[in-house]
């Protein structure tokens, strides 16, 4: 559960620090004068990060069961 615990901090640290890079680039692209690129690259960013966040809770999910499972198998 150790290892679990902290594969799921790092997923949410990296998750959280791409979505907060994300949605500034995507304010600062969308709130800027003229036709900026930002804001594609912004919103690319935060699905990214969205992305990361439920492939890593999904591997701790998967990880748990099996341990849960290889210890209901030897029993």
């Amino acid at each position: 559960m150790n290892l679990n615990s902290n594969i799921l901090k790092i997923v949410n640290y990296v998750g959280v620090t791409l979505l907060t890079i994300g949605m500034i680039i995507f304010l600062f692209g969308f709130f800027t004068n003229g036709s900026s690129i930002l804001t594609p690259i912004g919103l690319g960013t935060v699905m990214g990060a969205v992305f990361i966040f439920v492939m890593g809770i999904f591997f701790v999910a998967t990880e748990e069961m099996l341990n849960k499972t290889k210890k209901g198998a030897s029993i």
